[in-house]
């Protein structure tokens, strides 16, 4: 896929894997969107970025920020859903079970809503491409992360089903599941061994690089 003049939406996009997305995006010549509920990062961001102040459990905003592109842009080629939470590691009699409907109306709601509307603009215009950042998390089970790791199997779940009703239209959906990165996401509680953790930048390019293959594969793990 050519990358050069496409219409890119990031959720999440501010900081983080998000923005290292924007960034390869911009090298690439596309047109990038991005979106986060904190305003005052998206004042960061660099000029060509477009920002938009969203907050991905709601449908309504979602459906807002579509609007927005395809009013300025005429189209959605390219929709990330990127936007995610974490908890810090704790046994389950321990884990905060009330944050933890929030962790799921980010990473699996935030996910569904993107997928749902940005889905139905590119039926409209006959083609697009969804990308839905998941998690090595939601592949297999992990000591004291019931609550991440449950969030990132729906999501995956979620996509893997997509695909399928998608499948023999001009429309993909590509499922990412990177292992840990060094982001924003660990800042309440940093792991020990954050310091061996990715560089959202590796990650990113590694996303880049299977969009622009003649034939991308719809699912990719990304690890060290």
């Amino acid at each position: 896929m050519d990358l050069k003049d496409k219409v890119i939406v990031i959720t999440g996009g501010s900081k983080g894997l998000g923005k290292a997305l924007a960034l390869c995006f911009l090298k690439d010549g596309s047109r990038v969107v991005v979106c986060s509920r904190n305003e005052e990062e998206l004042k960061n961001l660099e000029s060509e970025i477009v920002g938009v102040k969203v907050d991905v459990t709601k449908e309504n905003e979602i459906q807002a920020l579509a609007e927005k592109v395809v009013s300025d842009f005429g189209r959605i080629d390219i929709w990330v859903n990127n936007a995610g939470i974490w908890l810090p590691h704790k046994p389950i009699e321990e884990t905060d079970w009330k944050r933890a409907h929030d962790l799921m109306e980010v990473n699996l709601f935030g996910t569904v809503y993107g997928s749902k509307i940005s889905l139905a603009h590119m039926r409209k215009q006959g083609f697009g491409s969804i990308v839905n950042i998941i998690s090595t998390s939601g592949l297999d089970g992990k000591v004291n992360e019931t609550a991440y790791c449950a969030s990132k199997f729906a999501a995956s779940g979620f996509t893997k089903s997509l695909m399928k009703e998608v499948d023999g239209e001009k429309i993909k959906v590509f499922g990412v599941y990177p292992g840990a990165m060094q982001t924003n996401l660990f800042d309440e509680n940093k792991p020990q061994n954050y310091d061996e953790f990715m560089d959202p930048n590796f990650v990113a390019e590694k996303i880049i690089d299977n969009l622009k293959l003649e034939k991308p594969e719809e699912e990719i793990i990304i690890k060290k």
